[in-house]
């Protein structure tokens, strides 16, 4: 009933399966993707906000940091 029978194995299974795995494959890549660009954008967007600190301030940020 649905395929074309190769070996017991019906074709409209095995390529249901390779949709599957494709599929979990597409979201996982795509999730570690997004999730490295996100890390980047707030890389570069705590560099921009200390480039407009103030020295007073900077500083201040630097003694905490080196406290820990």
């Amino acid at each position: 009933m649905g395929g074309i029978d190769i070996s017991g194995i019906d074709v409209s299974v095995i390529g249901l399966f390779i949709a599957v795995v494709t599929g979990i494959g597409s979201y996982v890549l795509g999730r570690r993707m997004r999730e490295k660009r996100a890390a980047r954008k707030r890389e570069k967007d705590r560099i921009a906000s200390q480039a407009n600190e103030t020295r007073q301030v900077r500083r201040a940020r630097e003694r905490r940091e080196s406290g820990k």
